[in-house]
C-alpha cells in the first residue's frame, strides 16, 4: 500500500446488482485488515456516472479499486470495463471482475479489455466471504495502488 493511502480509507466501487452479493461483500470487507469505504453502483450506467462524477455522483470519491460484475442491467460489465479502460482518466484504476460466469469466452474477453483480475464467485456462502477477504488481503494490503486523478 502506498504512503499516500495510509492516512485515508481505500475507496472501493462495487458494481453489483444482486442485493445479497452486495450485503455479503460489505460484511466481508468490514472485517478486513485495511480501512475502506465502499460505494455501490447497481448497474453499468450508474457505475460510469459514478466514475465520471455525473449527476447525483458529482461529489463521488475516485475509487482506488473497482469490483465489477459482468451481468448487469442497462449496460453490462464488459461494456463498463471497455469504457473504463478507454478513458485516460480512469484506465489506471484496477478492475477486479467478480462474476458468476465461468465461461472461457468471458475470461478471455475481460482480459482482452485489460481487466486486472478475473474471479468466479463461489456459490457457497463461506467461500464467497473467503474470496472477498482474499481480494481485501491482496489488493488492499499487498498491492501498491495508483493514486491521484
Amino acid at each position: 500500500m502506498s504512503d499516500d493511502t495510509l492516512g485515508r480509507p481505500i475507496e472501493i466501487l462495487l458494481v453489483e446488482d444482486n442485493p445479497g452479493d452486495v450485503r455479503l461483500t460489505i460484511e466481508a470487507l468490514k472485517e478486513g485488515k485495511v480501512r475502506n469505504r465502499l460505494s455501490v453502483a447497481r448497474d453499468g450506467v450508474e457505475a460510469l456516472a459514478f466514475l465520471r462524477r455525473e449527476g447525483p455522483h458529482a461529489n463521488a470519491s475516485r475509487p482506488d479499486l473497482i469490483l465489477l460484475d459482468l451481468n448487469l442491467p442497462r449496460k453490462d460489465g464488459r461494456e463498463v470495463l471497455a469504457e473504463i479502460k478507454e478513458d485516460s482518466g480512469l484506465r489506471r484504476i484496477p478492475v477486479v471482475v467478480l462474476t458468476t460466469s465461468k465461461a472461457e469466452e468471458d475470461i478471455l474477453r475481460t482480459y482482452d479489455l485489460h481487466a486486472n483480475c478475473y474471479i468466479t464467485k463461489p456459490v457457497d456462502l463461506e467461500q464467497f466471504i473467503s474470496v472477498v477477504r482474499s481480494i481485501d488481503d491482496f489488493w488492499l494490503s499487498v498491492v501498491r495502488l495508483p493514486t491521484g486523478e
